[in-house]
């Protein structure tokens, strides 16, 4: 041990455990999934959960420590990380099984860890929220036209669920690179089809969606505003509940949100505090 940052407020270790797990996907494919609880809850009462998941360009989601996190974990909500394809978690084929014309495997690998927690005695089947970012953004946007009978609510921060629209616009400062990732739709009608079959705003129907929270900056230059703006929009057109739909603009922020530390915690709280109220655990 060279260095542990000091954590204020009565903070113990051992008040908390971490558990491994695995669901099943849609074609048989085991999927990682790490969970983090207080290590009082008893079994046998269903809680609460964040499920959390990015899963693109290969980045690996490898569990870690947060301190506004506790602010959940003591309020009983189970946190868990869904280590699904298009991530780099199991090597390069993880990756690419999630990625151009896979990529649906991350949604529907999403959806199977779902069912599956759902299923587990000391989860709340009822109280499950769907969180990402930016591409997470983007399967938090997917999922909820998939399965939007599974969620309790969705937090969707700089969300990219525009993406036909952005990779057919090469002037975008980051367009080029991005056909890396999903595929040029501008020379490969297989990869415009495949992208317009599962891109969050395209595919939105009527249906129940839950309470959705859209978290943006003006001056993202990575998802412009406009995405979450037009999909909050079309989103109230089709949601049973379109009093629900909420977006909150940064007017200062980039793709990170407002600057200094003390603003991101702010920001972090204002979510958090609307995640406890879909879950239940303002009390």
């Amino acid at each position: 041990m060279r260095r542990e940052t000091t954590v204020l407020g009565g903070y113990d270790p051992s008040d908390y455990t971490v558990e491994r797990d695995w669901a099943v996907a849609e074609d048989g494919t085991r999927i990682p999934i790490s969970l983090v609880r207080r290590a009082d809850l008893e079994a046998s009462v269903p809680a609460p959960v964040v499920q959390y998941a990015y899963g693109s360009y290969e980045v690996s989601t490898d569990p870690g420590f947060s301190i506004s996190r506790l602010s959940l974990l003591d309020r009983g909500v189970v946190w868990a990380v869904a280590h699904v394809r298009g991530g780099g978690e199991l090597g390069r084929s993880w990756y690419d099984d999630g990625k151009k014309l896979t990529k649906k495997n991350t949604f529907t690998d999403y959806v199977a860890v779902t069912r599956h927690l759902a299923q587990r005695e000391d989860v709340d089947a009822a109280r499950i929220a769907v969180l990402g970012g930016s591409a997470g953004g983007l399967l938090v946007g997917a999922v909820l036209n998939l399965a939007p009978e599974l969620y309790c609510g969705a937090l969707a921060a700089v969300p990219f669920v525009d993406p036909l629209t952005s990779m057919l616009m090469p002037e975008l400062p980051l367009t080029a690179l991005e056909w890396e990732e999903w595929g040029n739709p501008m020379e490969d009608q297989q990869v415009y089809e495949y992208m317009r079959s599962y891109s969050p705003y395209e595919n939105l129907r009527d249906a129940n969606y839950p309470p959705v929270l859209a978290v943006t900056s003006l001056n993202d230059t990575r998802v412009l505003y406009v995405e979450p703006a037009k999909w909050v929009a079309a989103l109230r057109e089709h949601a049973e509940h379109p009093e629900t739909v909420l977006m909150r603009c940064e007017m200062a922020g980039g793709h990170g949100g407002a600057s200094g530390r003390y603003s991101q915690w702010k920001d972090t709280a204002w979510e958090y505090a609307w995640l406890a109220e879909q879950l239940g655990v303002t009390g």
